[in-house]
């Protein structure tokens, strides 16, 4: 399905969006995000003087929504030639899609809802843009230029990555020996960790569930599969709206902090007869399967959090149930047969399939890593290897300052005399001789 076109006084860019019509109203919600992101204003602001990114090609494969269309602002300012695609078929706001081709004349090939070879074709479209950096959530552009175009991958400044499933991918390729770009892993930033993956996930996650559900948490068993950063804020979150929470988990180290922190920790199996909403946030596969399905309670709610759709087996839901129904938007009823079970959002990421995903707050502070990234990108142009590379310490800790700046909240420094002690060891007098 082609996008219904509006009379526009300019070309219109390459484009694949849903309808040219919505962009005032796209335009609209991006104005809100933007007002709730100052540390990428700040960074605009920046860029646009200095002119950092004049003549680089930026392609982001990323959730084209409001606060992404802040992030692809601010590169632009720099004078970048941003294009998009999804990284998701289901968390494209359509809106924000025609505002960014109407009002911005950027190259946008994203459309809710759209089906796999649509995605693929828009990912597609944006490798054959030949970008010199990619700025990617779950690797899905990296890989395919990697995989179909190589002499665009061995020429490419660099990219960043957002999400550890691409990360994990990334560092599978590099053992490969196929990774021949420097990736710098912006999902591991202390700052983003720490912000983006327990506050923002946490709160989306359980956003995106009650928006497709109603369904009250107080007094609920909420199952959380994987306890990283992810896991940890959605279990923080579902504690303080009154749910019993479980954790699920396979390393020792972190089920015994999840213990620690109050949660009853215990194999899934045994889970799996307690829970009334499992949230699988692992970044694996089958985590929950038909041996989960036939234990669990009627009427269970099954929420992935994880950026695949393969958390949670689809094919064996299918195989034990002997029919399924949509009983709301966004939620499939299977039946098997003495009970029922709920699935969200296709399996596909709760927080941006059913809701909207991280608030502009959040991704402030994501996006801006990301900002910097690039910078040292473009500032390091061929002096950084093929690889996955850390996010320099003083880009976290700088991104860190900007958004406490941002919130009125000042901290102490060490003195010189702090400084010095913290960086070398100075004897006492009585160890002296």
């Amino acid at each position: 399905m082609m996008s219904r076109e509006m009379p526009s006084p300019t070309p219109m860019p390459p484009h694949d969006v849903a309808d040219l019509s919505r962009a005032d109203a796209g335009e609209a919600r991006i104005a809100w995000a933007t007002a709730q992101m100052p540390v990428l204003a700040r960074l605009r602001d920046r860029l646009a003087k200095a002119r950092t990114l004049e003549g680089v090609g930026v392609g982001l494969c990323l959730h084209v929504t409001a606060e992404t269309a802040t992030l692809a602002r601010a590169l632009a300012a720099g004078g970048a030639q941003v294009a998009l695609c999804a990284a998701n078929p289901l968390s494209t706001q359509d809106s924000v899609a025609a505002a960014l081709v109407v009002h911005d004349g950027l190259a946008v090939h994203a459309v809710h809802g759209e089906d796999l070879e649509r995605y693929a074709a828009h990912v597609a479209a944006l490798a054959a843009r030949e970008p010199d950096i990619v700025l990617d959530d779950g690797a899905d552009l990296i890989g395919l230029l990697h995989d179909e175009r190589p002499d665009v991958a061995r020429a490419l400044i660099g990219a960043t990555e957002e999400t550890t499933t691409g990360l994990l991918r990334l560092r599978a390729m590099q053992a490969q020996g196929r990774l021949s770009c420097p990736v710098v892993a912006v999902n591991e930033a202390r700052a983003e960790r720490a912000f983006n993956d327990r506050y923002g996930t946490g709160q989306s996650t359980i956003d995106g569930i009650l928006r497709a559900t109603n369904t009250l948490l107080a007094g609920a068993v909420v199952v959380v599969f994987g306890y990283g950063w992810t896991g940890k804020g959605i279990a923080l979150r579902a504690h303080g709206l009154g749910a019993s929470v479980i954790v699920c988990e396979v390393d020792p180290i972190r089920a015994l902090e999840a213990r620690m922190e109050g949660f009853q920790v215990m194999p899934a199996l045994e889970a799996a007869e307690r829970g009334d909403i499992f949230v699988t946030v692992t970044g694996g596969s089958a985590v929950l399967s038909a041996e989960h399905f036939e234990r669990m309670r009627d009427g269970a709610i099954l929420a992935n959090a994880g950026h695949f759709d393969v958390e949670i087996d689809l094919a064996a839901l299918e195989r034990v149930a002997s029919g399924r129904r949509e009983v709301r938007p966004l939620v499939e009823e299977y039946d098997l047969g003495d009970r029922r079970l709920n699935l969200l959002a296709r399996g596909r990421v709760v927080n941006l399939a059913a809701g909207e995903g991280h608030p502009p707050a959040v991704m402030d502070l994501s996006f801006a890593m990301h900002v910097l990234a690039v910078e040292h990108l473009v500032r390091r142009r061929g002096e950084l290897g093929p690889g996955v590379h850390p996010v320099p310490a003083a880009l976290d800790r700088e991104v860190a300052a900007l958004k406490l700046d941002a919130l009125g909240v000042r901290i102490d420094e060490l003195s010189p005399e702090q400084a010095a002690y913290a960086s070398a060891w100075v004897p006492r007098p009585e160890e002296d001789g």
